[in-house]
């Protein structure tokens, strides 16, 4: 059968929290705030690190893209969920389904390697203070988070690719909030082996390689402050660190 009629009258209920209805209305209220804070938030950052010249440097020009991807991600996801909260229709088409998530997967995958990249930029603002200037130029930057955002295109795509060799049937419901890759896999109707363990191979590549580099550059800037005998030198090193580390445990922790 061809894709068009493989996905022909294919329609996705999302349950999401459909089971505590008591909820919905704080729920609805509870994270149209977080969103609300979230967009304000984003947005100011962006706005502010474009506005003051002295914010112009490489840990800023990262933070900024960290923000927009943040950003687009919650808009992506959480408009739908709030409109779930509330309406009784909570019903998405298959193509709908799959644009969401090609979108959200884009703005994780390059978060990802956006905080990666920041951990590298931590590396050489401590142990390489003199050279900072000179190794993270304006065009490495840029060329870290093209990268990222690139990659984050291409895996998006082969994720997409492999929902849509997939078959699907009827009506089905999605035990999740948002159109999420295993969920949208486990109501197909035909065998998806092949479809989870390409995304076993992807989450794993991206996870674990995003983590080496954080973790070698926080290795080398740890070494680095144990060998500094200056108070000043050994704060500030800790504090230009501190943010990041925070902004590294809420993403893979989460």
């Amino acid at each position: 059968r061809t894709q068009a009629n493989q996905t022909d009258g294919v329609t996705f209920i999302l349950l999401g929290f459909s089971e505590y209805p008591e909820l919905q209305v704080p729920l609805f209220l509870l994270f149209l705030a977080i969103y609300t804070i979230t967009v304000l938030g984003n947005l100011g950052m962006i706005l502010i690190i474009r506005v003051n010249p002295r914010l112009h440097t490489p840990m800023y020009f990262f933070l900024s893209h960290l923000s927009f991807v943040d950003f687009c991600y919650s808009s992506v996801v959480t408009p739908k969920l709030l409109e779930n909260l509330i309406i009784e229709d909570r019903t998405v088409s298959f193509s709908g389904c799959l644009t969401k998530f090609f979108l959200a997967c884009i703005f994780v995958v390059t978060e990802t390697f956006v905080l990666a990249a920041m951990a590298y930029d931590r590396f050489v603002a401590v142990c390489q203070p003199l050279l900072y200037t000179v190794v993270m130029s304006p065009k490495l930057c840029s060329l870290l988070v093209a990268a990222s955002y690139t990659w984050s295109l291409i895996c998006s795509s082969v994720f997409i690719y492999f929902l849509l060799i997939l078959s699907f049937c009827g009506i089905k419901f999605i035990n999740n909030f948002v159109c999420e890759y295993s969920a949208i896999v486990a109501v197909s109707c035909s065998d998806p082996y092949l479809s989870r363990k390409i995304l076993f191979i992807f989450a794993t590549f991206n996870e674990m390689s995003s983590l080496i580099i954080v973790l070698m550059s926080y290795i080398f800037i740890f070494i680095t402050v144990t060998k500094m005998s200056s108070t000043g030198r050994l704060s500030k090193a800790l504090s230009t660190c501190a943010s990041h580390l925070t902004a590294i445990t809420i993403f893979h922790g989460i």
